[in-house]
């Protein structure tokens, strides 16, 4: 598992997808994004851990 993710990726991140916009104001971009890169590295690092938690995770 790594660190989590860098302060690019994080940055780049916050910059918020149109469909993202369209739903409202962030309170913190960064924040948002530094957990949304976790969450998904998590995924990446665990698939058959996080399969039955996250509906992003494709079943087998």
């Amino acid at each position: 598992m790594t660190d989590g993710p860098s302060e690019k990726n994080v940055e780049q991140r916050a910059n918020r997808l149109p469909e993202e916009q369209v739903a409202g104001p962030a309170d913190d971009p960064e924040a948002q994004a530094r957990a949304i890169l976790e969450e998904s590295q998590e995924r990446t690092d665990d698939p058959e851990g996080t399969r039955d938690d996250s509906p992003q995770t494709p079943g087998p």
